[in-house]
């Protein structure tokens, strides 16, 4: 019986040695309704730092640099340009029209009867101011040819490259006064004070049968035709 009551003793101690070894074993984490434990935060690192996208390079969001020989100015006035590219400094100038940067013409007409008209074209690069009137020679004479003065216009006219004015000869003899035959015709312009002459005169040959009174006029220098030929 002794025996007996040993043997049971020993079994339970062995049981209860076995489940608190296996107690023991078990993790945290196999418990029934245990709160899985997260990654360590090392771990949670490490793996953001290799997941995450390389960070572009700052320098190649800049605007690149030009090279150390490169021209940025673009005003043509750095140097090694060879020339200025200010393309309106020569729009701006102007100068006196003369003989020698205008075409001079002269032409009958039919209305106003006894009258010629003069045009002046800018054949220059630059734009040039048609002051007061020409002065007139017809052949050889010693004084100019009077100026009709109501004819003054407004404003100076000024001749861009390729335009014209316009002044009309009054030749006289309406009224039946002699007239004389002449043959060539001196024009010259006008300075800016109105003293005298500049630059080369245009000299033209007038249209056959041409005769002038003494009472010929000429208008000042006007912008469009029709209101040359008004006088």
């Amino acid at each position: 019986m002794r025996n007996l009551r040993f043997r049971s003793a020993a079994t339970t101690a062995t049981t209860a040695l076995v489940a608190a070894l296996a107690l023991t074993a078990c993790q945290p984490s196999d418990a029934v309704g245990s709160t899985p434990q997260p990654e360590s935060t090392a771990s949670a690192a490490t793996a953001t730092a290799t997941d995450a996208p390389d960070a572009p390079d700052a320098k190649a969001t800049d605007k690149p640099n030009p090279p150390a020989d490169q021209n940025t100015d673009n005003s043509g006035s750095g140097s090694g340009s060879g020339k200025s590219t200010d393309k309106g400094s020569t729009s701006t100038k102007t100068t006196t029209c003369t003989g020698d940067n205008t075409s001079v013409t002269v032409t009958k007409v039919s209305r106003p009867v006894n009258h010629l008209l003069l045009t002046a074209t800018n054949t220059g690069s630059t734009g040039c101011h048609a002051f007061s009137a020409p002065f007139l020679r017809f052949d050889d004479a010693q004084a100019v040819t009077q100026i009709n003065e109501d004819s003054q216009p407004q404003a100076v006219v000024t001749l861009s490259p390729g335009q014209s004015a316009y002044a009309s000869i009054s030749l006289g003899g309406t009224d039946g006064a002699p007239t004389t035959a002449v043959y060539k015709l001196g024009v010259h312009f006008a300075s800016r004070d109105n003293q005298g002459s500049v630059g080369s005169p245009a000299d033209l040959t007038l249209p056959a049968g041409t005769k002038i009174a003494d009472s010929a006029s000429v208008s000042y220098w006007q912008t469009e035709m029709a209101d040359a030929l008004v006088w």
